[in-house]
């Protein structure tokens, strides 16, 4: 009965194989979602400097540590679900990259110069760049 049931599916929902570059059709992932992220950190860490006003500070700490979160998340997706193995062999500084990416984005949460914020944004850039060569 299962078998009859199986070959029954198999015709009213044909199987078919679906080749995707990633887990989904490609337009799915982009490293502007970290960049978005990263430029908030930066902004927050220039207004904080700006800033005289100390509860001000504190919610601006807060708001940049979530920032710094979804950087990590953005970029680990990007890692782990949009690059494969032939993009590390055909670009070996990748790994590196995203390795120093995330870390930064992690130490951000404990600075707030905004030289920090830029360095994040300058690295999320070297990622774009070799997302934009696939």
């Amino acid at each position: 009965m299962k078998r009859l049931i199986l070959q029954i599916l198999a015709k009213i929902l044909p199987i078919q194989t679906a080749y995707a570059h990633c887990d989904l059709p490609c337009g799915v992932y982009n490293p502007l979602q970290a960049r978005i992220e990263a430029e908030s950190i930066l902004n927050i860490m220039k207004k904080y400097q700006e800033s005289k006003d100390e509860v001000f500070k504190i919610r601006a700490i807060l708001i940049k540590e979530e920032r710094a979160e979804l950087v990590k998340y953005h970029l680990w997706v990007l890692w782990t679900d949009y690059f494969k193995p032939e993009h590390a062999e055909r670009f070996p500084q990748l790994h590196d990259l995203f390795w120093r990416a995330t870390k930064l984005a992690g130490q951000t949460k404990k600075s707030v110069d905004p030289k920090d914020g830029e360095k994040l944004l300058d690295l999320i850039d070297e990622i774009d760049d070799i997302f934009k060569k696939n």
